[in-house]
């Protein structure tokens, strides 16, 4: 097994695939070498006949921190600003074009694109010790996966611009006031509850859950996809900047 599929590993329970982040000791932060091997992963799982659902968790204390901060702004390959995001752009659409659904396992700290991400899966579930975050503004950077489209639809125009604006760390329970996500465990019980309703939703006849779908995506997705345009754009700018430069010279150097 070479290191890189270390970094996400995958079990099969039956009809439910379990896709878990494995770097416990950052939190699950997503790196490069993670992020590849995440949506080959996924790629692999779609390809199965035998799957009719997915868990998406992590390892250890948190679901996910984000992006690794000591890979903010890393080019490994050399691509323009423009050409990572369409990049990412272009993988983060695996999660609405899965055949099959995603059910995310919320815990700990649960930040910037990957929450970003979870919001664009079919149904979140938080335990009791789940915090969320969009910190990107404060690191110079706006959100840029297609999240806070999904937060305006799901919240409407306050709250989403209170946590894209200000960072503000949220609550299981106000998320799930919010709609952010659909149900609230105990900690200790996220696991087992998360694969309790990826089995429900496997046992049932697949084609009426795939139409199902179908049509809540054509509901969300398209305003998704314009967001995720106008995100690039933005963020494009916003990298370009002095302000930018200067700020991560002194993450870099500090």
């Amino acid at each position: 097994m070479s290191p890189s599929s270390e970094t996400v590993l995958l079990s099969i329970d039956g009809p439910v695939a379990i896709v878990s982040l494995n770097r416990p000791d950052r939190h699950n932060a997503f790196n490069d070498e993670m992020d590849a091997r995440f949506f080959e992963v996924l790629g692999e799982v779609a390809a199965r006949d035998d799957v009719r659902c997915v868990v998406w968790r992590g390892e250890g204390a948190s679901f996910s921190s984000g992006r690794d901060t000591k890979e903010l702004g890393l080019r490994a390959h050399g691509e323009t600003d423009l050409e990572f995001i369409e990049a990412g752009h272009e993988k983060t659409k695996v999660l609405w074009e899965m055949p099959v659904p995603i059910v995310v396992a919320l815990k700990g700290w649960v930040i910037g694109g990957s929450f970003e991400r979870a919001l664009l899966c079919d149904i979140r579930v938080a335990g009791e010790d789940a915090r969320m975050t969009l910190p990107e503004t404060a690191h110079g950077v706006i959100p840029d996966s297609g999240g806070v489209a999904r937060l305006f639809q799901m919240c409407g125009h306050g709250v989403a611009s209170d946590l894209a604006l200000t960072g503000r760390v949220i609550d299981a329970q106000e998320a799930l006031r919010h709609g952010i996500v659909s149900r609230v465990v105990p900690a200790e019980r996220l696991d087992e509850e998360v694969l309790a309703i990826a089995h429900e939703i496997a046992k049932r006849p697949a084609l009426p859950v795939r139409m199902a779908r179908s049509t809540l995506s054509s509901l969300g997705v398209p305003e998704v996809e314009r967001s995720m345009h106008e995100e690039k754009l933005a963020q494009t700018v916003v990298m370009a900047s002095d302000e930018y430069k200067e700020g991560r010279a002194r993450r870099l150097n500090s």
